[in-house]
């Protein structure tokens, strides 16, 4: 007999799906839409449609393994849970024995977006007094950028679209990465509205709009404040909404918009004067326009101080004033429940070494770092593919020193490099509480199918080492079912608006529910001073102001962009998504021309951190002197590696985030 049951699409990404799963005998048959989910309606992304071909695997990890080859090579023997558990305890207690607990470096990221999923390792390395890691591997740099000037103030519902008559994709793969947007989206064009997407090269997100700037990456604060200029000297701003809401206004006018006429600044972007002077009059113009920031302008090393810039622009104009106008960067539905519920922040120890994620290649090699890392645990992630510096982190990974644990769900490039592999469960196997930072639905998963081989969730697994580590905590003993409903029950102190009795069932029973927003939300600023701090004395500089991204020496500058068929590196174990134009490179004809490559051509891309091989692709979709390249692949689909043997350790300005974007390589035939 087939069921249907309700889920969650687990994966990093703003849209966090409602499921539907067709259950037949233990095993997911089928996934649907959830047409009750207020955001996503119903639809799904080409990579969920089949979620369980990645459920149900030949690639599934079904037991604990223990290497028995060279790091790196892959070979491995099934072994035991609780063997396996007690080698982990073992080498834990000797290393913190030789060396102190701060030894031990536990790395996650966004494998799982579950609330518990995310979460389940933090009490577990902070009651240990393990190394504690900073997770800014995404774009914190965009958050810090918003908070600078909004503080805590609640960003615009995606919804909200629906009303605006200018709707602006700035530095986001909508089609890539937020597929659901273009639900509203379309009821806004039919209501009229015009559709902007300003990127780095022309996406298939860029064709489906109705009009595209392309600067120079690295530049878009220049634009900014390039558009901020016009609005203010052909008097587009809304200077009532200026002089009642926000600070610092005319300070920006006076000190820094002077330098950013759109002549200075098109000598920054590439973008002529003319498309810039058009741009702003239609935003100056626009009754309510409506900006969706993604993450790509936020990973340079000017990336908090972008983000700043931009998130100017809807104050000048009123935006927040009017229904449909405004602008999202991250929703805040994640501040809805309290997660110290499950991280336990009380447990870390005072002191403690942090280490930032993006270094990870650095901290692994590094022979004066005091105590050394003797011991990484490794789930929901997969820095050997993701991590930057990838030659690095491959480097410190080879140390047969290093006694690396990996909890997966498949032989990912992080895990061939494991001394214990444990098994792990998808989103389907276990129980979670889900919210998304695109949208302001959130939602209950329970397990609609047993765990597939002897996989464990991240939770049950770290209360497997906690016990085995001893610590006596009683969070150690607390199921994820209980834990989902002291965090449902969190809601009522930590979000702005409780949720109704109905609305409290709906989530315990596994339905799509939308936390309340106030009816002023957009007009209720969380700063110190009650107002949009375009001036924030908290903030070095105050005022905000162009910084320029980094160049090295090498003359051209890499994207990594999204692929529609993958997320970061998940995805990457289904055949059928990796099929072909893998490790492409986009270059403009005459940047081919002038170094005698043609379409197809093998080549080889190359700095001082290492080289990938690539396959030439001659499009017209890049500016000259920018190539592009989409996707995070595994090192089953390259020759020698990714993207990533090419990208830097260097972190953004503010807030310690990745600078993937600030890339600048050669390139040669290979």
């Amino acid at each position: 007999m087939i069921e249907i049951k309700p889920s969650v699409c687990p994966y990093d990404c703003p849209d966090c799906c409602g499921l539907l799963i067709e259950v037949e005998d233990g095993r997911a048959v089928r996934i649907a839409g959830d047409p009750e989910h207020a955001f996503t309606r119903g639809t799904l992304c080409p990579k969920m449609a089949h979620y369980e071909r990645t459920v149900h695997s030949e690639k599934r990890l079904m037991t604990p393994l223990r290497r028995v080859g060279r790091k790196g090579e892959g070979r491995f023997i099934p072994i035991r849970w609780d063997e396996a558990i007690a080698e982990i305890a073992s080498h834990w207690h000797a290393i913190i024995a030789d060396y102190g607990a701060e030894a031990i470096l536990p790395y996650s990221y966004a494998g799982t977006m579950g609330t518990i999923g995310y979460s389940a390792g933090h009490a577990l390395f902070y009651a240990l007094g393990a190394t504690s890691l900073d997770r800014t591997i995404c774009a914190p740099a965009k958050s810090r950028g918003y908070r600078d000037v909004m503080g805590a103030t609640l960003p615009t519902a995606p919804q909200e679209a629906q009303s605006s008559d200018m709707i602006i994709l700035w530095s986001i793969s909508m089609l890539a990465t937020d597929i659901h947007f273009c639900h509203d989206i379309d009821a806004a064009r039919r209501n009229g509205a015009k559709i902007y997407c300003i990127d780095t090269y022309r996406t298939k997100t860029a064709d489906y709009a109705d009009a595209f700037l392309c600067p120079r990456p690295g530049t878009d604060g220049a634009l900014a404040l390039g558009i901020l200029h016009i609005l203010v000297q052909d008097g587009l701003a809304d200077r009532a909404f200026l002089k009642e809401y926000v600070q610092g206004a005319d300070a920006l006018e006076r000190e820094i918009l002077p330098r950013y006429t759109p002549e200075a600044v098109e000598a920054i972007t590439g973008i002529s004067a003319e498309a810039i002077r058009s741009f702003a009059h239609a935003y100056g113009s626009a009754r309510a326009p409506f900006i969706r920031l993604g993450s790509g302008q936020s990973r340079y090393i000017n990336g908090s101080m972008t983000s700043r810039l931009i998130t100017c622009l809807p104050a000048f104009v009123g935006a927040y004033a009017r229904k449909g106008g405004g602008l999202l960067t991250s929703a805040s539905g994640s501040h809805a429940f309290d997660k110290s519920i499950i991280r336990r922040p009380d447990l870390e120890r005072p002191g403690v070494r942090h280490i930032n994620m993006c270094e990870l290649g650095r901290v692994l090699n590094d022979a004066s770092l005091t105590p050394p890392v003797k011991s990484l645990y490794v789930y929901s992630s997969n820095p050997a593919c993701t991590a930057p510096d990838q030659n690095q982190v491959l480097r410190g990974l080879q140390r047969e020193d290093l006694f690396t644990v990996v909890h997966e769900r498949f032989m990912t490039d992080t895990a061939r490099y494991a001394d214990i592999i444990l098994p792990a469960t998808t989103s389907l196997e276990s129980e979670d509480l889900y919210y998304s930072y695109g949208h302001y639905t959130i939602q209950r998963a329970r397990a609609v199918i047993p765990p597939v081989g002897e996989s464990k969730s991240n939770w049950q697994t770290a209360c497997l080492l906690a016990r085995a580590m001893h610590l006596n905590d009683p969070i150690f003993q607390k199921t994820e079912e209980e834990l989902v409903q002291e965090l449902i029950g969190s809601i009522r102190k930590a979000w702005p608006l409780p949720l109704t009795s109905s609305q409290l069932q709906q989530l315990k029973d596994c339905r799509p529910v939308d936390l309340p927003l106030p009816a002023d939300y957009k007009l209720h600023f969380a700063t110190p001073s009650g107002k949009i701090e375009i001036e924030n004395p908290c903030c070095q500089p105050p005022l905000p102001d162009y910084l320029p991204s980094h160049r090295d020496s090498e003359p051209f500058h890499l994207i990594n962009a999204p692929d529609m068929r993958i997320l970061d590196s998940s995805f990457n174990e289904r055949d059928e998504l990796t099929r072909g134009n893998i490790m492409t490179l986009l270059i403009h004809p005459d940047d081919a021309a002038a170094r005698g490559l043609q379409d197809e051509d093998p080549v080889l891309a190359r700095n001082k951190r290492g080289h990938a091989h690539f396959t030439l692709k001659l499009s017209d979709r890049v500016k000259k002197g920018t190539l592009v390249t989409e996707g995070i692949w595994w090192q089953t689909c390259t020759k020698d590696g990714n993207v990533n043997r090419l990208t830097s350790m260097r972190l953004t300005d503010k807030d310690g985030g990745s600078t993937f974007y600030d890339v600048s390589i050669d390139l040669e035939k290979a």
